[in-house]
């Protein structure tokens, strides 16, 4: 058992039953009465983000969390085949336990967050930013690049984002899986 001097960020911990990570904490000493600690915690499987306040000294479960790093395979009615890359192993998730799914490439990379004790997935997170290759837009015209404007472009993981006039098929494209958007072009055709 640990107890709120042991909180830090990245603490995780089970809590109301489910597990929990620290995303900020900041230890209270008001003038009056007993210390506590306001938390900001972060629901490890469903990315839930809620405010807690422990009072000082209470006793929480440290709950270890490992980290999977997992390949992606394919995909179809059962959910996302993946293989373990340290032992081979393959397994099964749903897709909806992939925040970004749509940026996920055949062979692409993800991690899976384990339970260490009871070895249950807890989630999965794909990398922040990946590189992708348009493979269909509108040619891009020259002298396209001055405005701000943006066109729709397919890519090879049929996400559809939106990137600027000069983008090309076959252009790799830099892409943040958590908002969606462009983010730069990393090689041209």
């Amino acid at each position: 058992m640990a107890d709120t001097s042991d909180f830090r960020n990245g603490f995780t911990m089970v809590w109301n039953g489910d597990v929990w990570q620290i995303i900020e904490f900041m230890h209270v000493k008001p003038g009056k009465g007993g210390a506590f600690v306001r938390t900001k915690l972060k629901n490890v499987r469903n990315g839930k983000v809620v405010d807690n306040t422990f009072r000082a000294g209470e006793k929480v479960e440290e709950a270890r969390v490992e980290r999977r790093r997992f390949q992606f395979l394919y995909e179809d009615d059962l959910g996302l085949h993946v293989m373990d890359k340290d032992t081979y192993e393959q397994t099964v998730i749903p897709p909806d336990f992939v925040p970004g799914r749509r940026f996920l490439k055949d062979a692409g990379d993800l991690d899976v967050l384990y339970h260490a004790e009871t070895d249950e997935p807890l989630a999965a997170e794909i990398p922040t930013k990946v590189d992708l290759v348009v493979t269909q837009t509108d040619p891009g015209v020259r002298g396209d690049t001055a405005t701000g404007a943006t066109k729709p472009a397919t890519l090879e993981s049929g996400a559809v984002v939106q990137v600027p006039l000069f983008i090309n098929e076959g252009d790799v494209i830099r892409v943040n899986t958590e908002t969606g958007e462009y983010e730069t072009r990393v090689a041209t055709a």
